[in-house]
């Protein structure tokens, strides 16, 4: 009975009423949140496959070149919406976590070869693909930061979906490779070898370099590897005629064609091919030893 009698309120104390709770102040909600900045150096990073994306603010930019091939011309202002880039090429080391995670076969290695250029022809080699880029007995010791080669654009699209981004347009390649004043090169108008890894001698590669070797060539965005290196693959199909009846704002390139455009030279080639206006095409199955690839994405997680 002391257990019940302790939980018998006594008859002599009042009742509690029923008091109001304090107010409290409301939590803020979404809308109240300060919109973050984003801006020329905003970045993030992709959690897939760890690469850093920087930022490319909406707006025009000069597109073309009349100086340069008649596939280049005419000069034309083009608006872009904003968008994220790879701040470099997509790695040796990257493309093995994606082919570890899907178990993707190349192109290259279902055609069971693939183009190699040493000493100073090409060969179709047999058992060149991506992980043995000299042939069967080659290996990536040593060159996991360097571009992916023999990489064909179809190979370069299902990276882009493990990765959650896509291969950039033509016009968002240009725009992130020259800025917004019409440049020649990432870094401006005179060519400078040292800040590129071309076909002249004296870089200190003999072909692909770690990506990010040559910071005096970035781009206005920050870009790096944006002329030289390897070639990058870019989603357009090309059409030599495509730059004079483009649309004006946010290009997206013909509905067909043979062939897909690349963009920015490689070790192997020589300044005039590393202009941010040259444009360059080739068979979406086929690889290179200098054909590599960087992505792009319409918004950030």
């Amino acid at each position: 009975m002391l257990g019940l009698a302790a939980c018998t309120t006594p008859s002599n104390t009042p009742a509690p009423t029923n008091t109001a709770a304090p107010s409290r102040t409301p939590r803020p909600t979404s809308t109240n949140l300060p919109t973050p900045t984003l801006g020329v150096g905003s970045s993030y990073i992709n959690p897939v496959d760890g690469a850093r994306l920087l930022y490319i603010p909406a707006g025009e930019f000069e597109m073309g070149s009349n100086d340069g091939y008649s596939d280049e011309r005419p000069v034309h202002m083009m608006y872009l919406d904003a968008y994220w880039m790879y701040e470099t090429e997509v790695t040796n080391t990257q493309f093995a976590h994606f082919v570890a995670a899907t178990g993707h076969r190349t192109d290259a290695e279902q055609v069971g070869s693939s183009d190699v250029f040493s000493g100073n022809q090409w060969n179709i080699v047999t058992g060149a693909y991506w992980e043995r880029p000299a042939g069967p007995s080659s290996t990536l010791n040593g060159l996991e930061d360097h571009p992916v080669i023999h990489v064909s654009w179809n190979d370069a699209v299902a990276y882009c979906v493990w990765a959650g981004v896509r291969l950039p347009t033509e016009a968002e390649w240009e725009k992130a490779a020259r800025g917004t004043d019409g440049r020649t090169y990432p870094w401006g108008n005179t060519w400078n070898s040292r800040n590129a890894n071309s076909g002249e001698a004296g870089d200190g590669y003999e072909q692909t370099a770690p990506v990010g070797s040559f910071p005096g060539g970035a781009s206005p965005y920050g870009l790096q590897d944006m002329a030289g290196n390897v070639w990058e693959w870019v989603s357009d199909w090309y059409s030599s005629g495509y730059n004079s009846n483009s649309p004006a704002s946010n290009p997206q390139g013909p509905n067909n064609g043979e062939y897909r455009v690349l963009r920015g030279g490689s070790w192997l080639d020589i300044e005039d091919l590393l202009r941010s206006a040259y444009r360059y095409s080739y068979s979406p199955a086929f690889s290179f030893n200098y054909f590599g690839f960087r992505c792009a994405s319409s918004t950030a997680p």
